[in-house]
């Protein structure tokens, strides 16, 4: 376990370097007219994912946690199988983003993410999974006036609007 947290945290550092990299082919700084560059929040989304990265390898290199003591194989059978169903949960979220949208995609893979990977109570699970999108979408669509897919739950969205 020690060495794949040592591989994740490597690997996230460097994507984390390419990204904020690429966003700064747009404007990153504020412009009072407009608001944020169309860079500046993957950049500094980049930037606080470096930051994770570098504390997690620092943590693991000191050992504070108990996965960076572990002596366990890298992957056994049921280290697999989670990441088999995380990789496939995260799958059918992005294909249900294209047919129900995200306002309906998301709130599923939350209830069977924190119900059954994180065996979260349901009262827990029913209002993190249905404030979520609320929050996504007054953020979003009302804030930053940015339209995420809404897929067949379009014309859900234009009392809004």
């Amino acid at each position: 376990m020690r060495r794949a947290e040592l591989i994740v945290a490597v690997f996230l550092a460097i994507f984390s370097l390419y990204l904020m990299w690429k966003s700064t082919e747009l404007p990153i700084g504020w412009d009072p007219d407009k608001g944020p560059g169309g860079g500046a929040f993957p950049f500094w989304l980049s930037a606080g994912m470096l930051v994770c990265a570098l504390l997690i390898a620092y943590r693991t290199l000191r050992g504070l946690t108990p996965e960076s003591r572990s002596t366990e194989p890298f992957m056994d059978r049921e280290s697999f199988r989670m990441i088999l169903i995380v990789v496939a949960s995260l799958t059918a979220l992005v294909a249900g983003i294209h047919v129900i949208g995200i306002y309906g995609s998301v709130p599923l893979f939350l209830i069977f993410y924190l119900r059954y990977m994180g065996k979260h109570s349901w009262v827990t699970t029913l209002i993190v999974s249905l404030t979520t999108p609320v929050v996504t979408f007054l953020f979003f669509e009302k804030l930053l006036l940015i339209l995420l897919p809404k897929g067949i739950t379009d014309e859900l969205f234009y009392i809004f609007f």
